[in-house]
């Protein structure tokens, strides 16, 4: 509720802010402990803007036009000639990528480590499932990386959103995370709420 008050009584921003839970760690050693990695699959899509492309074989790039969405084939990636600069463009211009799943292996090779550097590696994508819920799947999962630093911060949703849309977002990715962390809760030393314009609200 904070969230939404806040970003509505300031000034109107001419896009759509997202809300980001920011987490501190305590006793954790990164350079020691195991660095972590987990995804989880929140109720509501965060991102309202989400692009995702599709990396398909012929069948998968039918299908995805038929369901508009924006798709490229091998032969389109073999153009990009390992071009650091145009990978790196690829990887920005989306949120995310799902490759059809013959074709997944082919694309370190195809356009170098360009897309797993930016944290985009496709997710793979077999004829055997349903392309729209697939995506649906994607646009709903996040990522917690654990780095070198004791900071995380991840998209759990916009200001858009229902309050109760939102808490139910914030719950998922909270436990998610601690259920990672070697201690639990003993290793959270904060938990923060923030739009993207907005102050950080702490939480925890």
């Amino acid at each position: 509720e904070v969230v939404s008050t806040q970003s509505t009584g300031e000034k109107q921003r001419k896009f759509l802010e997202t809300v980001e839970l920011q987490i501190a760690l305590k006793n954790y050693a990164p350079a020691r402990d195991k660095r972590f990695t987990g995804t989880v699959k929140l109720r509501h899509v965060p991102k309202k803007n989400y692009t995702i492309c599709i990396i398909g074989d012929e069948r998968h790039i039918d299908e995805a036009k038929q369901l508009g969405y924006d798709c490229k084939s091998a032969e389109d990636l073999k153009k990009l000639n390992k071009n650091k600069k145009l990978v790196k463009k690829l990887a920005k211009n989306y949120d995310a990528f799902m490759a059809s799943d013959g074709l997944i292996k082919q694309i370190p090779r195809i356009l170098g480590p360009g897309l797993n550097k930016a944290g985009k590696f496709p997710t793979s994508l077999s004829h055997q499932e349903n392309m729209e819920e697939k995506v649906e799947t994607v646009k709903k999962t996040i990522k917690f990386q654990m780095k070198k630093v004791l900071c995380l911060s991840v998209a759990v949703g916009n200001v858009s959103m229902e309050t109760d849309e939102l808490n139910a977002n914030i719950m998922l990715a909270v436990n998610f995370l601690v259920s990672l962390l070697k201690k639990n809760w003993q290793n959270v030393r904060s938990l923060n709420i923030k739009s993207t314009m907005g102050k950080p609200h702490r939480i925890y």
